[in-house]
């Protein structure tokens, strides 16, 4: 209701934007009396003002009775391109006053432990320091919350959304990654290396236990030509904790399945070693998922932009390099 008394801005030679938000409102409220009321202004304000916008528009918009006013066809259809309308001059309105200043605001934000704490976490801390005005939250989980209902902006995961939420959320890869296969080469000198996928069935390999898939069946695909391979491996040692394989790992107890952002350090210092390296798992890209917006506010749209940039030469390939 701030609009109807705003300066009108012509949207055509017939309507303005007072008008429309005049329209909204009585429909909402059902009545002229309880128009007035909301918008603090006497009813015969909104009475003359209806009246004349009817007139110059050569039909009626509200069916009235003495107790409640209901929009015509006309009304209703004139109803329904205003909402949009007004919500594009909003979001016009924030955008040029968002350019006007320094970036504020809070974002709430999820991702998983490990990532979070060794890639995203250090990210948002850079970003953080370009804009001193905002302030980031980073809650770290091994479930991706429902993003609407808890409030988040987004979320920095590791795997694609399934299901309803697919549909309600924007998704879109920050980097390119893979799943590897690792051994310490204590290990590897115990126990020879494999000289194929088949040969895994015959080592000791560790596995995280996920609730959502079958964590001994592990689908590689072959590096040159994606030709896909599932082999079923078996070991002694298992856990939910990704840390905990990994120290395993590190420590010579067997085979493991790992992304590269996280064995990366590992490789570049040769604690760890690259089995089968013409073999990997391609489902392990790094994403930004969010609820979808009609406008996404300027805060999100220099942090999507800040961790493409970041992320887009998947800086755990640089660190093998080093």
């Amino acid at each position: 209701m701030k609009l109807i008394h705003a300066e009108m801005e012509t949207i055509n030679p017939a309507l303005d934007r007072a008008d429309l938000t005049l329209l909204l409102a009585v429909r909402q409220h059902g009545s002229l009396a309880a128009t007035a009321l909301a918008a603090g202004i006497a009813p015969s304000v909104i009475t003359k003002r209806l009246a004349a916008l009817e007139a110059r528009l050569g039909f009626a918009l509200f069916h009235r009775t003495t107790r409640r006013v209901t929009p015509t066809a006309e009304g209703e259809a004139l109803c329904e391109r205003a909402g949009p309308l007004l919500q594009a001059f909003d979001a016009l309105e924030q955008d040029l006053l968002e350019r006007q200043t320094e970036p504020s605001g809070l974002i709430r934000l999820a991702s998983t432990f490990g990532f979070g704490r060794l890639w995203l976490g250090p990210a948002l801390a850079d970003f953080q320091a370009l804009y001193p005005r905002l302030q980031v939250q980073l809650q770290l989980t091994e479930q991706l919350p429902d993003l609407t209902v808890q409030g988040f902006d987004g979320a920095v995961w590791l795997w694609a959304v399934q299901g309803p939420r697919a549909g309600e959320w924007v998704s879109r890869r920050l980097a390119h990654n893979q799943r590897v296969l690792v051994a310490a080469p204590v290990y590897l000198r115990q126990h020879g290396t494999p000289a194929s996928p088949q040969d895994l069935a015959q080592h000791a390999c560790l596995v995280v236990r996920e609730s959502d898939q079958r964590f001994d069946l592990w689908n590689l695909h072959k590096t040159r030509d994606k030709t896909p391979t599932r082999i079923r491996v078996q070991g002694p040692l298992s856990s939910n904790s990704g840390e905990l394989v990994r120290d395993w790992c590190v420590n010579g107890r067997g085979i493991m399945l790992r992304s590269l952002w996280d064995v990366s350090p590992l490789l570049a210092s040769g604690q760890l070693v690259r089995v089968l390296p013409a073999y990997s798992m391609v489902d392990a890209d790094v994403l930004w998922l969010a609820p979808h917006r009609a406008q996404t506010p300027q805060r999100m749209r220099l942090l999507i932009d800040f961790l493409v940039k970041r992320f887009r030469d998947a800086p755990w390939e640089r660190q093998m390099k080093r």
